[in-house]
């Protein structure tokens, strides 16, 4: 068993990630870290969790607990503050260690602590023990247009994205207050996401990217239109055809929010706009699971050499 501490657990990514972690046959949970909870115990969190696991502790206490495992979900200025355990393997789910460019980093995080191993397993698998989790918006948005960022013109790509409620934390603020949520769609950030820095560093080329916040509580779904005469069709099923969370639909099905939510797997459809040529590639994630905790734990997975899936969800259930 591999001992395991999450750091900001008391944030809606902090439990996504313990939750998987109790589902893991591998994983032992020796330190719960929230500064909020500090003396409380788990069911503190959630009333569910019983008296088996370890009662709160301060952060930095839950960083020198001794863990093989560190699950970092903070925010980034703390997450860029923490001095890695020797010899743990540390997932961070903020973006404090995405960027390489320690100038973007500073610009756009406030913090350049230096980058970490970007962990999208299928198609950059984490290397060393140091991880970086990309974020959701660029999960989806890498997933679709990965595998043809050598075939498509990047001049013109676009990528129009859409997510629930619970990608903007558990902190109150008045953007994810119901009365502005509810019966309305908008758009934030439009042009200036930290998000768009991050999907330019895979594919190579910059994007235009604007995200929308819907009122549903978990999912994203990010559209992106591209112009290109190769088969993309073909590119993304060489990328995907043995991935047990990726999968690539049949031509003529839409990615769906209601068959991904709840888990950590990935819809990717394929469409032409018969009007005009562009092809249009969706892509269909939970912004908490392969967006943020269930990704963490594939990548864990991966860097502790376990089998990938341990301790996802792979399935959801149609109602």
């Amino acid at each position: 068993m591999t001992t395991t501490a999450i750091l900001g657990c008391s944030g809606y990514a902090g439990q996504e990630t313990l939750d998987r972690v109790l589902a893991h046959p591998e994983l032992d949970v020796v330190a719960l870290g929230s500064d909020s909870l500090a003396g409380s115990g788990a069911n503190a969190l959630d009333v569910r969790l019983n008296g088996s696991l370890p009662a709160f502790v301060p952060n930095d206490e839950a960083l020198a607990s001794g863990a093989e495992l560190v699950f970092l979900c903070l925010d980034n200025a703390d997450a860029a503050a923490v001095e890695p355990p020797a010899d743990a393997v540390v997932v961070d789910l903020s973006g404090a260690h995405r960027l390489v460019d320690p100038a973007e980093a500073s610009d756009w995080y406030g913090v350049a602590p230096g980058a970490w191993s970007y962990g999208l397993p299928e198609l950059a698998p984490p290397t060393g023990r140091l991880i970086a989790n990309p974020g959701c918006y660029a999960t989806a948005a890498l997933l679709a247009l990965g595998p043809l960022a050598d075939a498509v013109d990047p001049a013109g790509v676009v990528v129009d994205a859409k997510s629930g409620v619970s990608g903007a934390g558990r902190t109150l603020k008045e953007s994810s207050h119901a009365g502005f949520v509810l019966e309305n769609l908008s758009p934030y950030a439009v042009g200036a996401h930290r998000h768009a820095p991050e999907i330019a560093q895979r594919l190579g080329f910059p994007v235009c990217f604007v995200p929308h916040l819907i009122p549903v509580r978990r999912g994203l779904l990010a559209t992106c239109y591209v112009r290109s005469d190769a088969d993309l069709r073909g590119l993304l099923d060489a990328a995907y055809a043995t991935s047990p969370l990726v999968r690539l639909l049949p031509a003529g099905t839409a990615p769906e929010l209601s068959r991904v939510q709840g888990t950590d797997t990935a819809e990717i459809g394929l469409f032409e706009d018969r009007a005009t040529g562009t092809a249009i590639v969706i892509c269909a994630i939970d912004n908490l699971g392969k967006g943020a905790a269930g990704q963490a734990v594939q990548n864990a997975n991966l860097a502790l050499g376990l089998e990938q899936t341990l301790g996802l969800r792979l399935h959801g259930v149609l109602v």
